[in-house]
């Protein structure tokens, strides 16, 4: 049975659709307007708050917490700083990404990871022999995500104080509405942004404080419709979209390496041993997984004339489809695209792909299936760079 997070009772009163999804057990809003292009342009033009409090949330502490966390990661903890935060993915022994999320340095003995499914039984196999604590503190702390150009202007209204300071991947105390919390330069939508770290008994009053002085610049709450749209645009991958968990997979094609979702910029074999460490060598030895994951810009004028043999006037959904679809090199399918949609900044039909090495050159010319009125056909589409979408405030 599902619950509301921390700040359900704000939500729910904003929540004029009612549309609810659910999101490791608890209730999430899929859109709170009528519509989740208001909640987009939030996060581009604006200021926009999305309820992630239920990602999975795990406090480590004591003498080993860094090195518990360099045993799991794939990067390099020992350089993980006071104050920083890394993005990493962690895997199995076989070398294929069990998932992936957050990790940040709280203080010289206290880690906060997260992650987007359960981990305390990985993490506390993994502590044998250490002298560390895992606690999962999922429930006890509320996280809400701050982000758009305006989100540091709404950050120093709430807390008084300045975050020009705080760069991009740090961490730092601060406090709203007299509770105190941890502020970190992070975010899932590829923009300017901050997630607040709340005790889950206070989220009500940080949520009202930020939409009090947030008023006068355009605060809006976002749903998981409009954060879908942005994380594409970034070329952010999706546990159970884009890739599968190793914990989850059924067959080896379920199973990816960090190489494979373009996460191998993230596997650093020169630090100290790690899980699968020894399978990712042997994969880079010989040079690499047999899938890489791509960006594709979709042909619009085939996609017209998709619809045109219909005698129907082009439609691209507005939000993300989820559903994998062939990629064709030739006459044969070479790949699979995970997550495609319309992106309202760039007016382009993009995609998320996986396709042999060969493929992954930008330029590259391949065909995706579109289906129209239940026949499917083919679109042109272009290897293109990824992120989409880079926006040089999110780091600034």
């Amino acid at each position: 049975m599902s619950v509301g997070t921390p700040f359900h009772p704000r939500a729910a009163a904003l929540n004029r659709k009612m549309q609810w999804r659910e999101w490791s057990g608890y209730w999430a809003s899929s859109v709170y307007a009528d519509f989740h292009d208001i909640e987009y342009n939030a996060i581009r033009e604006a200021a926009a708050v999305i309820d992630v409090s239920p990602l999975y949330k795990y406090r480590l502490t004591g003498p080993d917490a860094l090195r518990l966390t360099d045993r799991v990661i794939t990067r390099d903890a020992t350089k993980l700083a006071v104050g920083q935060v890394y993005y990493t993915p962690w895997c199995d022994e076989h070398g294929k990404v069990i998932d992936d999320g957050t990790v940040h340095r709280v203080g010289e003995h206290e880690i906060r990871w997260t992650a987007a499914d359960p981990q305390f039984r990985w993490l506390a196999l993994n502590a044998a022999g250490l002298d560390v604590t895992v606690e999962d503190v999922s429930e006890s702390v509320a996280t809400l995500a701050l982000q758009g150009p305006f989100s540091r202007a709404v950050l120093e209204a709430a807390t008084g104080e300045s975050f020009a300071d705080l760069r991009y991947f740090r961490r730092r105390a601060s406090q709203i509405a007299g509770v105190a919390i941890d502020v970190s330069r992070t975010g899932y939508t590829g923009d300017l942004g901050y997630e607040l770290w709340i005790p889950a008994d206070a989220a009500p009053d940080v949520w009202d404080r930020l939409f009090a002085v947030g008023k006068a610049y355009a605060i809006r709450p976002a749903g998981m419709l409009a954060l879908d749209v942005v994380r594409l645009e970034a070329g952010l991958v999706l546990l159970e979209v884009d890739y599968t968990s190793a914990r989850h997979a059924m067959n080896p094609e379920q199973n990816y390496s960090p190489a494979e979702i373009g996460l191998g910029r993230l596997v650093n074999l020169e630090k100290a041993d790690f899980v699968g460490r020894r399978a990712l060598a042997a994969e880079a030895a010989a040079g690499g997984p047999a899938r890489r994951l791509v960006g594709l810009q979709l042909d619009w004028y085939d996609i017209e004339a998709l619809f045109d043999a219909q005698g129907l006037p082009p439609a691209v959904s507005p939000t993300v489809d989820r559903s994998p679809v062939p990629v064709f090199a030739g006459g044969g399918q070479v790949g699979r695209a995970t997550s495609h949609g319309w992106s309202p900044i760039l007016k382009q039909a993009i995609a998320l792909a996986s396709v042999p090495p060969r493929f992954e050159r930008t330029g590259t010319r391949l065909g995706v299936e579109w289906t129209v009125e239940g026949r499917r056909g083919r679109v042109g589409a272009t290897v293109v760079e990824l992120p989409f979408l880079d926006l040089e405030r999110k780091r600034a």
